[in-house]
């Protein structure tokens, strides 16, 4: 799967579960900062992403994770 294709799939999910328009899911935006994300909206896009992507995702490794950017790296690294 093209990286483009994959950020498409990242990215409706993240439009889906924040309720938040697609062009302000970029890289660079922050969860909490730019898209009003609390902890339980972060929990259920890693649970909407892990069935997207049919992975898994565990908890430690969220720690340190502020950013889309951030959080599709960690996705795509699963792939």
């Amino acid at each position: 799967m093209s990286d483009d294709a994959t950020f498409d799939k990242f990215k409706a999910c993240a439009v889906e579960v924040l309720q938040v328009p697609a062009e302000k899911v970029v890289p660079d935006a922050r969860f909490g900062d730019d898209l009003d994300a609390d902890s339980l909206d972060l929990v259920e896009l890693v649970m909407a992403l892990e069935e997207t992507f049919d992975i898994t995702v565990e908890e430690s490794e969220l720690d340190g994770i502020e950013t889309i950017g951030q959080a599709y790296d960690l996705i795509s690294a699963k792939l």
